[in-house]
């Protein structure tokens, strides 16, 4: 992932509240095996601490590539949205002239994969997973001898995906003048598309924080 410097996470907290504030959906690639193309794995995920918790079923093929490669990239993304030319336009010029681009958050982990496989450990990840997305603990006990997760804990295979590194892109004009960053956030806004207001947020949020771009 090719990060400029003005797209850069400005520390790691900026991410990490991120990756907080509901964004447990992503992208597991990892290396096929020799002369076949890399798998990719669309997956919920669960932080814990320095790994990321990941279950599949298991005839999904990533197995055999994990076999092959245990390193992965786990990659999540959102708050996107496409910025149209005339947006872009540099004061005095015609809209036509102006370049798009898109905005968005990219969070990328480079992992090492430890598959798990024992029930009790894979009964243990489900526990930790179901505490991140039912908090309110509305579901049965998750253990290998008690229905229903008992009879279908052999079905699949959990994941722990160890964390070696983070790199994290904030995609929002942070170069451009203030201006320039103002007006585009409110036109996200009065556009109104599925993710232009999550957009616009993290322009203005980066906008408080950054002001003029200074390299």
């Amino acid at each position: 992932m090719f990060i400029q410097p003005w797209d850069a996470a400005l520390d790691e907290a900026e991410w990490r509240t991120w990756i907080a504030g509901g964004h447990d959906f992503g992208t597991l690639s990892v290396n096929g095996p020799p002369g076949r193309p890399p798998v990719a794995v669309p997956t919920h995920f669960t932080a814990d601490g320095n790994h990321l918790l990941v279950h599949l079923a298991r005839p999904n093929p990533v197995w055999e590539a994990l076999e092959n490669d245990p390193n992965v990239l786990f990659t999540v993304f959102g708050d996107y949205a496409f910025v149209p030319g005339p947006w872009r336009a540099a004061p005095g010029s015609p809209p036509t002239d102006g370049v798009p681009t898109s905005y968005y958050t990219a969070v990328q982990f480079t992992c090492r994969a430890h598959i798990v496989d024992d029930p009790e450990a894979k009964a243990e990840l489900l526990r930790r997973q179901l505490a991140h997305f039912q908090p309110d603990g509305d579901h049965a006990p998750v253990a290998p001898d008690r229905p229903p997760y008992g009879r279908m804990l052999p079905g699949i295979r959990g994941l722990r995906l160890e964390v070696v590194e983070v790199r994290a892109k904030f995609k929002y004009d942070d170069h451009k003048p203030v201006e320039h960053r103002t007006a585009v956030a409110e036109r996200l806004t009065a556009r109104g598309g599925d993710l232009d207001a999550p957009a616009a947020l993290q322009q203005r949020r980066r906008l408080d924080r950054i002001g003029p771009w200074k390299p």
